[in-house]
This record gives C-alpha cells, structure tokens and sequence, in this order.
C-alpha cells in the first residue's frame, strides 16, 4: 500500500492521513469496490474531503483506490493543494469535476464504484455516472463511520476550540455592560475568538445572543436589542481549529441574578451533571436524555424543556433526546446542553461538549464556569 510523504509544512501529519485511508480502504474490501470517489461542490461536503485527505478548498474530486488516491481541483488551488494534501494532485479546469470522475472511470475500467449517493443529485447521476456503465453503489457511509470516532487529532483540536472560545467569552464578559447590544457582543465575541487563533467560529451558523425575554427562543440571533440591568443573557457560542468546532452556552445576568433565574439555574445543573455522569460506551441517547429531563419535570419545569438533551458533535450522527435510538460509543463527541425556556420570562441553558471515554466521558470544554456569572 501507498504511502504518502507531506512535501511541505501542514497540518495534519502523515500518519493520520494514511491511518484514514488504510481504514476507508478496508471499508471498501467489505463492500468489494474497486474504487472510491468523493465530490465538493461549492464547499458542500468539503468536511469529508478534509477529513481523508487533508484538503480544505471549496471545489474538489477525490478518487481512491487501493494502492493510489488523487485529488482533482482546479488552478484557484494549485497551491493550496500541494501544502494541506499528500495525495497526487491533479489540476484540471476543462470539464465539470463530475465528468471528470466518470470519465477517469470510464478510462480505467472500474466496475464496481462507491460514491456518495446523498452527496450527487439525481439529475447529475443519470447525467454522469449512469452513462458510464458499470455498478455504482451508495456508500455515504463510509466516510461518515470513520468520522464518528474522533482520533486522538481531533480531540486535540476541539480542545483546543473549547480553550480559545473559553478565553475569548471570558475576555468578553468584561466589556459587557447595560446599554450594549446583542450584536455588539457578538461582534465583539467572534473578534476574541479570532484573535486568540482560531479560524472562525462556527461553520455554517451565526452565535446566540439572547437577552431578557428573548432567552426563552432556543435559537435567538442576536439583535440590536439593548441589554439592561436585571437581564439574564444566553449566549451559545463555539470556536473552530482545522475545521473542528467547540459548541458552548453560558449565561451572564447584568447587577443581579433573579430569584427564578437562580433557581432555574440550580434545576439545569443538576439536570447537565447527572446526565454527564451518565455518560458512558453503550447507553442509548434517550436513556440520556432521560436523566436530565428526571430532574428537570422533578423540579415542575419539564413542560419549559423544549429540545433534545444534546448531539454530536463535528457530525450530527448522535442525538440524546426521547426519540433516539443512538447508542453511545467510545470516541463519540457530543453535547450536553439542558434547558428551560419560559414565554415572556426568559430562559438559560448551559452546554459543554464531552468525550465518550471506555469508562466513561471527559469533558472537553472544562465545565468549572457553569452558574450564572454577574457583570
């Protein structure tokens, strides 16, 4: 088998990327393929090309065989290729990159082909692959086996998400002030977490910043909104590393913390330490979901609990809610993230990202600043 040399500085190193492909490569022997090929279109999908090969650009083809594996981008990339890929890289502008990919099948004379089904639309299959002949099989699920199990890597970088978008909420909290508005804290939040090193916040979502009455909507953008004393604000926020991202929700309370709010914050850690402790290889998502939302009906609030208890995190292939059927394994990421949200009154929420551990789970966003903090 083929291995890969880095030819410059970048950052995933060669070990992981042919320890990725030594495993996509036994997934296809199982299946029987001859080959893999993998699309990015416009940045869709480009988590998974990342992921096997270390490229990041908008616009991609990636064919995988035994013993070789190509990367075909266009000449906005020729540079970009070379630093973050090992692969044999092609660039090529002439045709779409799908006929590309049917034509090179075509060429070789593969028969029994993988691709992403959910990744190619309907019409560009019959208008590419179908042509081509030969046997083309659904195998979205291979990239996305590897991916639920986070390697130690990946660990690595969503800690280091959790520690710079941390660092940079707390940098913030000291300009907050009454008279500040949602958006200016927003601003002002994902500035910190830039300028503390991270590439951005998260990938395809704006943060929450909710204050007052406006906490009690789950996913409330922030406004112009003006904070005021005795507010309780949520913001839910993240920071992304090489492409992996911490998901977090504090809260903070402008002069003084209400009665209700300290109360409902005391019902919500409970709920968010239970289920942790919970936590383990093996239990089923809604057994999880089931611990916090115990204490939470326990404390009369379970009608104010609107959402599931958590997901997983870098893909969504984990949910911790009633409905699950998920069952927790060693190396998944997920969030737990209780909350209550009360119509006219507000509402607070407290999220932190936790690693599935074989005696347990490690939470990766250090959760030792989870009560209400007062500016």
């Amino acid at each position: 088998m083929t291995q890969y040399k880095w030819k410059g500085n970048h950052k995933i190193n060669t070990g992981i990327i042919n320890s990725r492909l030594e495993k996509l490569r036994a997934l296809m022997s199982k299946r029987d393929l001859e080959v893999f090929v993998l699309m990015v279109d416009e940045r869709a999908n480009s988590e998974n090309c990342h992921y096997i090969s270390g490229f990041r650009g908008s616009s991609a083809a990636l064919i995988i065989t035994y013993d070789e594996a190509h990367l075909i981008t266009d000449g906005r990339y020729t540079t970009q290729a070379k630093q973050e890929s090992p692969f044999e890289i092609t660039i090529q502008s002439e045709v779409p990159l799908l006929k590309y990919i049917a034509d090179t099948v075509k060429e070789v004379g593969w028969r029994h082909i993988g691709f992403e089904a959910k990744k190619v639309s309907h019409s560009d299959y019959y208008d590419y692959f179908e042509p081509v002949g030969g046997y083309w099989y659904d195998a979205s699920d291979l990239i996305l086996k590897l991916r639920r199990t986070k390697d130690a890597h990946e660990v690595d970088m969503i800690r280091q998400a959790a520690l710079i978008g941390r660092k940079a909420y707390g940098e913030t909290l000291k300009l907050a002030h009454a008279g500040m508005t949602e958006t200016e804290f927003d601003i002002k939040l994902m500035e910190r977490i830039k300028l503390n090193g991270a590439e951005k916040g998260w990938a395809h979502d704006d943060f929450i910043v909710a204050s007052g009455a406006r906490s009690a909507m789950c996913h409330a953008p922030a406004t112009l909104k003006k904070f005021a004393e005795g507010d309780t604000v949520t913001v839910d926020y993240g920071a992304m590393v090489e492409g992996y991202m911490s998901d977090i929700t504090r809260n903070f309370a402008l002069g003084h913390i209400s009665d209700k709010a300290r109360e409902i914050n005391a019902v919500l850690l409970k709920a968010h330490h239970d289920a942790a402790a919970a936590l383990r290889p093996g239990i089923p998502g809604r057994d999880v979901d089931a611990v916090a939302r115990g204490v939470i009906e326990e404390a009369g609030y379970g009608k104010f609990f609107l959402h599931g208890l958590g997901h997983g995190l870098g893909l969504e292939v984990q949910r911790l809610s009633r409905t699950s059927n998920d069952i927790l394994q060693t190396g998944d990421v997920v969030t737990i993230e209780p909350g209550i949200y009360i119509e006219g009154w507000g509402g607070l929420r407290i999220e932190d990202d936790y690693l599935i551990t074989p005696d347990g789970a490690e939470c990766l966003t250090v959760n030792d600043n989870q009560s209400i903090e007062i500016i």
